[in-house]
């Protein structure tokens, strides 16, 4: 029993040091991309990547949620437009910022379910051969808190955007 003890105290020990190191030394900005090359020339990638609409029918993330809705404010291919999603826990709202058209789309994200923030998205569109590379990104600002977190995040981002972008390169590819 005494050596069970000491194992979990060790490990108690070991996520305490790592949660001061983190908040101390990590950095409050955070940034994810991921990329992928689509044997589509970057016009008929845009197709799929160039509103909000258009993004939604690939996005992995409200896939995740459950009961999701959305609500359309403009067409989501001019700077301006939005849309609000609902869904079990999850509240927010998506607005372009930027539009390159066959280049990128930038948009800013308001979380507001499950925890308030703010984070800005691009995805860019390169040639790459006879294809195109799409990259897709993500930077926000974390609190002090979130910042231990960072090494879950990446994985989850990894695993999310992973799914997304080969969704968008099946649809594509068609």
């Amino acid at each position: 029993m005494k050596t069970f003890l000491k194992i979990i105290g060790i490990i108690i020990l070991l996520i305490v040091v790592y949660a001061v190191i983190a908040i101390l030394f990590f950095s409050k900005d955070y940034h994810y991309e991921k990329s992928v090359v689509i044997n589509a020339p970057k016009e008929k990638v845009w197709q799929h990547v160039g509103s909000l609409k258009a993004y939604n029918t690939w996005d992995p993330f409200s896939k995740e949620i459950k009961n999701f809705s959305v609500t359309y404010s403009g067409e989501g291919d001019k700077v301006g437009d939005s849309y609000h999603w609902k869904g079990e826990g999850s509240e927010g709202e998506q607005s372009v910022t930027e539009i390159v058209p066959n280049e990128k789309l930038g948009t800013q994200l308001h979380f507001i379910k499950p925890f308030d923030g703010k984070a800005k998205s691009n995805i860019v569109l390169t040639p790459d051969g006879n294809g195109t590379k799409v990259t897709w990104m993500i930077d926000n600002e974390l609190t002090t808190m979130m910042k231990p977190m960072k090494p879950m995040m990446d994985s989850n981002m990894d695993k999310m955007f992973g799914q997304g972008l080969e969704e968008l390169k099946k649809l594509t590819e068609k």
